[in-house]
């Protein structure tokens, strides 16, 4: 069983995250990790539990996006006919690829919104500069203005 997940948007974009065996072991944790991805051979059947926290956070809310796939249930696959196992082969690997392409939509969001902060702030600093080299533009002709002015004293 594999269980990946991603924080798509809000503060630092950092989670804990932990994992447990049917009987409350815990399998895998981390603290404050915007991604993670971990993979596992399952010793128990039952239920497993993972959690997502938000703790060192909570004035800000966190969206993450996860997914949990491999082996969920054992089957007897004496009986099953070779197209169906290879319809559930393809079947399995669509979703794969679906699982992939929201991880990729995730991604493109968070890359995008970097792109836009960055244009934002180019933006600003070159307003910013634009009004100052104006500044000093007329600071200085005012200054040669004076500077080549005639002053007659008689």
């Amino acid at each position: 069983m594999t269980i990946t997940f991603q924080v798509a948007g809000g503060g630092h974009l950092d989670i804990d995250f932990w994992l447990n065996d049917p009987v409350g072991k815990s399998l895998w944790s981390v603290q404050r990790r915007d991604t993670g991805t971990y993979s596992f051979t399952t010793q128990l059947d039952g239920r497993h539990e993972y959690c997502f926290s938000n703790r060192m956070s909570t004035v800000t809310g966190k969206t993450v996006s996860f997914n949990v796939h491999g082996v969920m249930f054992v089957e007897d696959d004496a009986h099953v006919v070779p197209i169906e196992k290879e319809i559930k082969s393809l079947a399995n690997a669509l979703e794969a690829v679906r699982e992939e392409q929201e991880y990729i939509v995730v991604r493109e969001k968070l890359h995008r919104n970097t792109a836009e902060s960055t244009n934002d702030r180019v933006k600003w600093w070159s307003i910013v500069q634009t009004v100052l080299v104006l500044a000093v533009t007329c600071w200085q002709v005012f200054y040669l203005k004076r500077f080549f002015e005639v002053k007659r004293t008689i």
